[in-house]
Formats: structure tokens, C-alpha cells, sequence
């Protein structure tokens, strides 16, 4: 008996379209159909412009001039400083040094006011886009809630070139007791623009990821800026109730019956 032959493109895309009430759920690549042994045409269109975009995020270079003058007019003391990466290259072949402030930027930090309660870091990290598109909407939320509740901010510190763990050497310098690090997350091929919320207590060099809470996919089409902060602000008060965040906080709050897990960072 002769096999079943494969359906044809036009086949495949009235299969797909009774698909397409699911992927309005998702940006996930379902139901996309094939043409013989390859993918349709339109579907290949697609991911290389979704590939393009991803690629765009990371080597875009952020405007921090202007986002710091942005972030003044809103009322924010604004340090910006740079990572130990002297460039973007470097910065995607080394990433230790955007773990680390350069010379200069220590400097900057330094000079800053220590002892506030909340240091907030901003850094460009794997996509500009991201920064560009979310970090003002979720401070502005996230500024009253903290001031509500009494908490003290820092100087918010700009980081050109900068990864997560660079938020434990500023928040060390500034003797805060708990930093919040809003970096571009690494783009993938749905989401270019996602923001990325790290939450440490008692931030110092060499700190582990297991100490952190992570918030992610803050963007236009995921997390709103409104539930990002709520979402953050909520850690922050359990941080300070529990004096811990990440795996600690989670076994701590586990011996309270009827208290959530909280999602631990990557």
C-alpha cells in the first residue's frame, strides 16, 4: 500500500486556520503548517524577522542621555555610570566585566548618598528596546508604592553595559539594604522588548542568583507596568519582613501556612 501523501500547502493553511483562534493566546509558533518536508513560506518570513528583531534588541545602543534627562524631569536623582566592559563587544564576549562597575563608575557611586532602605538600578542589558519601552511606566508605578509605604530610595543609578549582579557592587557601595535591578532581558524570537525586575536582599559582591526573586516578561503584551510593580513592591515587603529574598525567602515563608511561593531567578 502506498504511504499517505503529506498534505498539500494549501491544505496546511486551512489546517492552520483553524488554529488560529489558539495563537491569539500566544505568541508561540503553533500550528504553522509545512509545505512538503519545509516550513510554508510565510511562515520562514516570519521567524526571520522575528530573528532580525531579536538581534537588533542586543546591539542596540541606548540613548541614556536622553533617558536621563527623562528621569530628572520625573524627579529622580540620576547617577549614570558604566561597567567594567568598555563596549558592546566586549560587554557580549565578557560577561564578568558587566558584572563589575568600571573605575570611574565606582567613583560616581561612592560620592552618592548611602544608607537608604531601596537602591534602584537600571541597565541596558541584552535589549535597549526593552529599557526604552518599559522602565519609566514601571517606575511610575513603582515610585508610590515604595513612598507609601515608607521607604526610603536611593540615588536611581543608570548602567551603561551592565548585567544583573552589577546591582550587588552598587547597592554594596550605597549600603542599601535591598536593590532593585530593572535590565532589557534576553530577547527571544516572540519578545525583544521584555524587562526583567531582580529583587536582592542585602545586595553585596559575589552574591548568588539563588538569593534573588525575579520578575519577568514586563512589556506592552506581558506583565503590565501596574502588576510588575505590585508584583515587586509584594517581594520588597516580604524581603524586609523575612530579611531574606530567593530560595531563603521561599523556605522561610513555607513554614506560614496558606503564604504563595514566590518564582525564585533564573
Amino acid at each position: 500500500m502506498m504511504p499517505d501523501r503529506p498534505p498539500d500547502e494549501s491544505g496546511q493553511l486551512a489546517v492552520a486556520s483553524h488554529l488560529a483562534p489558539l495563537r491569539r493566546f500566544t505568541p508561540a509558533r503553533i500550528g504553522l503548517g509545512r509545505a512538503g518536508s519545509g516550513q510554508l513560506t510565510a511562515t520562514n518570513l516570519q521567524f526571520m524577522l522575528d530573528h532580525a528583531r531579536a538581534r537588533d534588541a542586543v546591539h542596540a545602543a541606548l540613548d541614556f542621555e536622553t533617558l536621563g534627562q527623562l528621569l530628572r524631569e520625573q524627579g529622580w536623582r540620576v547617577a549614570r555610570v558604566h561597567s567594567a566592559a568598555s563596549d558592546r563587544s566586549e560587554y557580549l564576549r565578557r560577561p564578568d566585566l558587566g558584572r563589575r562597575l568600571s573605575a570611574s563608575g565606582r567613583a560616581v557611586v561612592e560620592g552618592a548618598t548611602r544608607g537608604d532602605d531601596i537602591a534602584i538600578v537600571a541597565a541596558d542589558g541584552l535589549s535597549a528596546l526593552a529599557v526604552e519601552t518599559n522602565l519609566l511606566p514601571v517606575l511610575d508605578c513603582l515610585r508610590p508604592l515604595l513612598v507609601a509605604r515608607g521607604r526610603t530610595i536611593g540615588p536611581l543609578v543608570v548602567v551603561e553595559q551592565g548585567r544583573v549582579a552589577i546591582g550587588d557592587e552598587i547597592g554594596q557601595l550605597l549600603g542599601a539594604r535591598l536593590t532593585v535591578v530593572l535590565i532589557g532581558e534576553r530577547p527571544g524570537l516572540s519578545a525583544a522588548d521584555s524587562l526583567g525586575a531582580y529583587i536582592t536582599w542585602r545586595p553585596m559582591i559575589g552574591t548568588m542568583d539563588s538569593s534573588r526573586n525575579c520578575i519577568s516578561n514586563i512589556r506592552p503584551a506581558g506583565l503590565s507596568p501596574g502588576e510588575a510593580a505590585a508584583q515587586i513592591i509584594d517581594i520588597i515587603e516580604q524581603a524586609f519582613a523575612y530579611g531574606a529574598t530567593g530560595v531563603r525567602l521561599n523556605d522561610l515563608r513555607s513554614t506560614a501556612p496558606g503564604l504563595r511561593t514566590i518564582a525564585n531567578a533564573p
